[in-house]
């Protein structure tokens, strides 16, 4: 990671407000964050910290009720919906808990699902090879394990070949040996595509990975580390 490289993300001042009827519940109360390209950043916190909002508001699903997001020099938070759609078609490849993969299609056609809208994309089969699935491409999702699942689902998030990887509790519904695959396939992509990878996770050992990890806590950020000794997800004890 470079000292001097690009800045993806710019938050400053972030706010996000829920209400129902005459109750206010305050997600985020002033974030102020930084990544750059190709930094690989480790969000952790409890549930209910603010970090799936945060993660939703840079990645163009909600809209903050203030301060303000910046993606390289574009505002995310002057944008309306259309223009938030056309950022997360052409920047963004998200990764979630759950693999949301077509039952009804094999591993291969899950991913060009994606190359079909994407500006750029990169060959389907490219894609499952960074994730180590070549051999499973023509395998349904019924017949494939959650660690293989979620590669599919890692493949078709980077077959956009989007700037940004934005990951939410990406081994939360693994177990630790199949967690390390996944995490083998998320820092292979960083390592191969460059693309700015967040992933947010209550397990505090996956932080070992990561450039930096950030700490949330009540809506805000806490602390933030840089990993002097980061290391392979292989290494890591769960």
């Amino acid at each position: 990671m470079a000292g001097e490289a690009q800045t993806v993300f710019r938050a400053k001042g972030l706010t996000k407000v829920y209400r129902t009827g005459a109750q206010e519940v305050h997600a985020l109360r002033g974030i102020d964050f930084e990544a750059r390209r190709g930094e690989f950043v480790v969000i952790l916190g409890p549930s209910g910290s603010g970090k799936s909002t945060f993660l939703n508001v840079i990645g163009g699903l909600d809209q903050a009720s203030g301060g303000e997001v910046w993606f390289e020099d574009h505002q995310l938070t002057a944008m309306n919906e259309r223009q938030l759609t056309q950022y997360r078609r052409d920047h963004v490849g998200f990764v979630f808990q759950f693999y949301n993969l077509v039952p009804s299609l094999t591993a291969r056609e899950n991913v060009k699902l994606v190359t079909e809208i994407a500006r750029r994309p990169m060959a389907v089969d490219d894609a499952l090879a960074l994730v180590g699935l070549s051999e499973r491409r023509d395998h349904f999702p019924a017949q494939l394990s959650g660690g293989e699942q979620q590669r599919v689902a890692i493949a078709r998030a980077i077959a956009k070949n989007p700037q940004v990887l934005l990951c939410d509790e990406p081994t939360g519904a693994l177990d630790s040996a199949t967690g390390v695959m996944v995490l083998e396939a998320l820092t292979e992509v960083n390592r191969a595509v460059g693309a700015t990878t967040l992933v947010i996770t209550h397990n505090m050992a996956i932080g070992d990975i990561a450039d930096r990890v950030v700490y949330f806590a009540d809506g805000q950020i806490s602390r933030e580390v840089i990993n002097t000794t980061k290391k392979a997800p292989s290494e890591v004890t769960w």
